[in-house]
Order: C-alpha cells, then structure tokens, then sequence
C-alpha cells in the first residue's frame, strides 16, 4: 500500500511508516524538508496578495483551498493508499478534508457499479489533540469530526478510519519522535497479520492478503491492540485490560478479526476459548492460528470495528472546549481594572484655579456657566 502524509504531523508518521517512499503533502516546502524521510514531495501552493504563505497557519481554509491546486495529483495517488494527518491543524485538516470530499464524490459516482472497489479504498489514521492541553487545535478537530470525517463514514465511501490520540503522550510526557515511533510500531503489528500468515505455519484457517484487504477496506473506525493471551483467564477481561491507549476506545464491535501465534509444540486448540466472547457480541471473527517458533507465551493481535460516530468525543472535546473559553473570560474579567469614581466640585475647582492663575474668579464662574459647563 501507498503511504501518504499530509501535513507536519501527517508527513512525519509518513516517513517513519515507509522511509522510503512515503509521499508527503505539505503546503509548505519548508515544513516538507523538515521530515526525515520518505520520497515524493508533492507542495501544495497557497496564493495571496503577499506571495505563498509559508505554512497554513492553524486555517484549515487554508489548506482546503491548497488542495485545489494538487487535486488531480491527490485523485491519481490516494486508492489503496493509508493516509496519515492531524485533525486539528490547518494543512493536515484542510487536504484531508479535500480528499474526503473527492471520495466521497468518486464513491457516488460509481455507485451503479458498487462504488469504489476493494482494493482502491483508503485507510486514514488520523491524530487527535489532546482536548486538555492542545486546547487551541480542538475547534478544527470537531468540525473535521462532525463533518468530512462523518460524511464518510455515513456514506461508506473509505477503508477503515483509526483515531490515534496524543493524550497518552502528554499523560506520560513522551516526545514527540518517540510517540510517532510508537505510533507506526503499533500500527505495523496490525499490518503484518497477513504477512505472518504466509511466513509461518498455518494451524487452523488462513487470513490471506485478499482476505486483509477486504477487511481494511471496511468503511467503519478500527480499534486493534495485541498482548500475551492467557489461556486460563476470561479472553473479555484480557481484552479490556490491554486495549490500545494510542487509540481512543473501541465502542461494541459489528466485526472483528484476530490473529494467535502459539509457540511450538503448544497446544493451538486454544482459541476456542476465545470464541465465545465475540459469540456474545453477536459477532463471527475472521482469525487464523499460526506457530511462532520465536514466542515463549502465545500472543494475540485484535481488530474491533465499529461504525457508531464518535459522539461521546465530540461532546468532551466540545466541554472542555467551552470550560477553556470561559476561563479565558473569566480571567479577562478579573484583569480589567475598574477607574474609582472621583467626585469632582467644579465651583470650587474653578476658584482655586483662577487664584492660581491671577485670573478673576466670578468672571471665570460666568464664562463656564455661560458655556454650560456649571
């Protein structure tokens, strides 16, 4: 698959997926040559009366018109491509919503046809702030949340869409090369399942390339995470102790897939323990079981879709939003400083003012009656 980045977060998580030949967008070819990494720079000018800005400038505006300079070459790149951006900055925000938009418009185009076939879908994974401390990127977040990114999912127009959050970033103080790393080595223990299928032995079914193509293809957000799988205790339990903190919680499944690697010799007829959880969940899983010689304890790769729109985020991202406005009035309020009322007699000021100055005192009182200002 294509790996795209769009943006400066999108483009480093890019690079660091395929150091080769990552496609990175930017509006900025300053911002571009910043990135360690990947191949293709595509720079998405931006015109104005002072010359192309330099970056977007948090607008996703901004980057939304840039794409209309690099649409084609978008449109020629994106099938069976995954796209990587942040929600919350103005050139990541701005193409991908672009992009959104032109798959959404291809996907009703085609749709006498089926839509988009399997293998041209997109796969998005896209980095949301941190609601509490990137409070200035959580506007755009909503808005790409509530609109491009809902559309899509409502009109079934994309592969599988996977929320990364930086909150255990700023949680456990990581930098940000470092967390982006943990990003894509998490990502690539989901993306090497049908490549295990093929290098090790095969014990019971098979998840071919085919077969992780139709999944990822899927037009539903995808919580996976991976663990050392303990057969004595309730797959349910496990499950919800080690899901993946890169990734905002999985909600109820509408389907799944799993992956276990025994090591040799251990009896694989363990996954039917497994089973049951998903038969509760109303759910068949696609999974195979391979023998990896190199494990000590049996591990576990799972992948949860659901298509529910991510309400319960909007909604937070939307109070804390509210709750960092109102500290900002608040605090505004108590800065402002309130003048004393000085009261002020205006005879006697004048009185005192003409014997300073030498001047007759009625005659000064006449003129400003006079004027109307006594």
């Amino acid at each position: 698959m294509k790996v795209i980045g769009i943006g400066g977060a999108g483009g480093k998580l890019a690079a660091k997926m395929d150091a080769e030949h990552a496609i990175l967008v930017n509006v900025s070819e300053t911002e571009l040559d910043k990135v360690s990494g990947g191949g293709e720079h595509i720079v998405a000018p931006v015109q104005s009366t002072s010359g192309q800005f330099r970056g977007s400038r948090k607008d996703p505006l901004i980057g939304h018109d840039a794409y209309n300079t690099i649409r084609r070459r978008m449109q020629d790149i994106i099938g069976g491509s995954i796209v990587f951006s942040s929600t919350g900055g103005g050139t990541g925000n701005g193409i991908t919503t672009g992009i959104l938009e032109d798959i959404i418009a291809r996907d009703d185009s085609l749709e006498s046809s089926n839509g988009i076939p399997i293998n041209e879908k997109t796969m998005f994974c896209l980095v949301l702030p941190d609601y509490e401390q990137e409070s200035n990127y959580v506007e755009n977040s909503i808005d790409f949340m509530s609109n491009p990114v809902a559309n899509a999912i409502d009109k079934g127009s994309t592969g599988n869409i996977m929320l990364f959050s930086n909150k255990l970033k700023f949680d456990d103080q990581i930098g940000e090369d470092a967390y982006n790393q943990m990003i894509v080595d998490s990502l690539n223990v989901f993306m090497s399942i049908p490549e295990k299928n093929t290098n090790f032995k095969l014990l019971e079914l098979h998840i071919d390339h085919e077969d992780f193509t139709a999944y990822i293809s899927k037009p539903y957000f995808n919580h996976f995470c991976y663990f050392d799988y303990d057969s004595s205790k309730d797959f349910g339990a496990q499950l919800a102790a080690n899901w993946n903190k890169l990734l905002l919680p999985p909600e109820e499944p509408i389907e799944a897939m799993f992956l276990l690697e025994v090591p040799s010799g251990m009896d694989h007829t363990i996954f039917y323990k497994i089973l049951p959880y998903f038969e509760k969940k109303k759910v068949t899983p696609f999974y195979s079981v391979v023998e990896n010689p190199s494990l000590q304890r049996p591990f576990i790769t799972v992948s949860q879709l659901y298509s529910r729109k991510p309400l319960e985020l909007i909604d937070e991202f939307n109070k804390v939003n509210q709750e960092v406005k109102d500290a900002k009035v608040s605090k505004s309020l108590d800065q402002h400083v309130v003048l004393q009322k000085l009261d002020v007699d205006m005879k006697n000021e004048a009185k005192r003012a003409s014997k300073e100055k030498g001047l007759n005192a009625e005659e000064v009182l006449t003129a400003l009656k006079r004027i109307k200002k006594l």
